[in-house]
């Protein structure tokens, strides 16, 4: 499976494939891959979303609780009379890094196969760090993980979300945000953390984990936006798969030109949609330096600065356009809104929904959605380590780590 395509959770009875051991390994990976995407389930519920009869699902998930990668685990309860079903879930000891870059902090979390999150730490930094600068903080950070890893998980490998251009053989291109060019960045932390390394785009694979985890579930055409300091990225899915493109640099939308006199982007250029609609003139309106987007929420919910008014009012002007372009090049079912850009969403709603929703051409013959990204803060916690479990995902028994 391409890191990038989201898991299949079919299995392949029915494809034509007859080998045996071709059908096992894609069967095993669609029971791991739905109990890592939905949470325990029971035999019966996995049966029916993969078409499996009972005795190869109960085959299947032996083997995948005898290798260590799931486990035994209750069920949602569903209001009826009887015990609690004892149903299947992905063993979240077993875990990846994800590794988050940014100009002003390097954060690695431990996030367990199925979502969760262990624990997360933070570096913040005074400039964006150089390649060998973000190696050597980012393995010291793991190192004062290790001992916790070693004594309850069973690590496998590590993601890395960067805001630049990643080809697929984890080397940087171009970052702006933090000025690195033609940089391989996996070989450099392969060589660090002594583990396999997976690198990404970072709104490539939030677009990913959103489509897995958060809004864009059983979507098959999404576009996702994710705004922050850094700019704005992008992620297309089509047909249920991350479109990559040429490289693997798809998704740029975030450099689309809205205004070719406006503001200098990191890029070079002028006016790009990530230098007009950023959090940075909000926040020195505000007089505050570093906001999430849950502060951003509660601060611009209570201002009452009517330059804090004005600037909103003109950043959504330009991403209200953006968006009915974006719309009416690529017709998604659905459009999230994530970071800064969610919280654009919260304060104007009805004039972004009108952007996509009426301002598109043939708007009256089709419906599309705005939402905002479900999983807020979340999300880039997570995202980076699906990078790392893609591999376990595809071939379980190939994979699996060690007990």
């Amino acid at each position: 499976m391409h890191e990038a395509e989201r898991p299949s959770r079919k299995s392949v009875a029915a494809t034509g494939r007859t080998t045996n051991e071709e059908v096992r390994q894609q069967n095993l990976s669609a029971v791991l891959t739905l109990v890592h995407t939905d949470g325990a389930l029971s035999r019966s519920d996995i049966g029916s979303e993969t078409g499996l009869n009972r005795s190869t699902v109960t085959g299947l998930v032996t083997e995948l609780i005898e290798i260590g990668v799931a486990c035994e685990a209750s069920t949602t309860p569903t209001g009826r009379v009887g015990r609690p079903s004892l149903g299947v879930a992905a063993d979240d000891d077993v875990v990846a890094l994800s590794i988050r870059v940014e100009p002003d902090a390097i954060t690695v979390a431990l996030v367990g196969l199925g979502g969760s999150v262990h624990s997360r730490v933070r570096h913040d930094l005074a400039s964006a760090p150089s390649p060998r600068r973000f190696a050597q903080i980012t393995a010291s950070l793991v190192d004062g993980m290790r001992a916790d890893i070693d004594r309850h998980y069973r690590l496998i490998g590590a993601g890395v979300a960067v805001p630049g251009l990643v080809d697929q053989s984890g080397a940087v291109l171009l970052a702006p945000p933090l000025g690195w060019k033609r940089e391989n960045i996996r070989a450099r932390l392969e060589d660090a953390l002594k583990m396999p390394v997976t690198v990404g785009n970072d709104a490539s694979i939030g677009a990913m984990a959103e489509a897995r985890f958060g809004i864009g579930r059983g979507v098959d055409n999404m576009l996702y936006l994710g705004g922050s300091l850094n700019g704005i990225g992008g992620g297309l899915v089509f047909d249920g798969t991350l479109l990559r493109g040429t490289s693997g640099f798809a998704g740029e939308l975030g450099h689309t030109v809205v205004d070719p006199m406006g503001a200098r982007c990191a890029c070079g250029r002028r006016g790009c949609l990530g230098a007009e609609v950023s959090p940075g003139p909000i926040m020195k309106l505000l007089g505050r330096r570093k906001l999430d987007e849950d502060d951003i929420d509660i601060e611009l919910g209570v201002a009452k600065d009517p330059r804090v008014t004005a600037e909103l009012t003109r950043q959504v002007g330009i991403l209200s356009t953006a968006l009915t372009n974006f719309v009416n090049a690529f017709a998604p079912e659905v459009v999230v809104l994530s970071g800064y850009l969610g919280v654009l969403l919260a304060t104007s709603r009805e004039t972004l929904s009108d952007a996509v929703r009426v301002e598109p051409v043939g708007a009256e013959g089709r419906q599309v959605r705005l939402e905002r990204a479900r999983m807020r803060s979340r999300l880039m916690q997570i995202a980076p380590a699906e990078l790392a479990f893609a591999r376990l995902l595809a071939d379980p028994v190939a994979h699996a780590p060690s007990r």
